[in-house]
């Protein structure tokens, strides 16, 4: 069974993913972290000449020692220069490799990202699509950092949340967009609990439909 999980920065998408892929004992990969890290990996040379031919050779040549530093990762200024190099078609065709790699090895797995169920993988068993309202996702993505004894500028870390989810949406090569077969999950007012129930349920439903129960 392979779960495809999209949504904006912070929406809850990944503790969800998590969730599932505890529940149904399945693989979970976080696949923003992958165009984090490449990003990450090349934020020094950002406005260079060799930022784009650098960032293709990372993305090829990805493998676990590159997701090791999760602190800077998940950081606003990591998402930014993901949003850069993921408008990289040779970037895009690396990670959608790994990607399907993951997906498809045996017995299914949980994926997490903004257009797994809209172009890594369109025949996703079950797709999600999580929202929330921006502002709770800010608070959200805040309270992580500060939990990992970070300082927080909420105004900024506001805005590089909304440059970057429009950024993607924008990008031409990609497919941040809920697919016309995922349910939408708005967790603007629910706490964690309720939202795993929520999509457990979404995709046990899904599943009971699919084989005619």
């Amino acid at each position: 069974m392979i779960i495809a999980v999209d949504g904006p920065a912070a929406s809850g998408k990944g503790t969800l993913a998590a969730g599932l892929a505890q529940h149904y004992r399945l693989p979970h990969l976080d696949t923003g972290l992958l165009y984090r890290a490449v990003g990450w990996s090349v934020r020094e040379i950002a406005d260079g000449p060799e930022f784009e031919a650098q960032a293709i050779a990372t993305a090829q040549a990805l493998d676990a020692a590159h997701l090791s530093d999760l602190e800077a990762l998940i950081s606003a200024e990591a998402g930014i220069f993901a949003s850069r190099v993921a408008v990289i078609d040779e970037v895009r065709v690396a990670m959608r490799t790994y990607q399907r790699d993951f997906a498809g090895q045996p017995g299914g797995a949980v994926l997490d990202g903004r257009d797994i169920g809209t172009v890594i993988c369109p025949g996703a068993d079950a797709k999600l699509f999580i929202t929330a309202d921006s502002k709770v996702c800010m608070e959200r993505r805040a309270r992580q950092l500060e939990a990992r004894g970070l300082s927080v500028d909420r105004y900024g870390l506001y805005h590089q949340i909304e440059e970057r989810n429009a950024r993607d949406m924008a990008n031409p090569h990609g497919g941040f967009y809920k697919a016309d077969d995922a349910h939408l999950l708005d967790t603007t007012l629910l706490d964690i609990e309720t939202s795993l129930r929520a999509a457990i349920a979404i995709v046990d439903g899904t599943m009971a439909r699919k084989a005619g129960l």
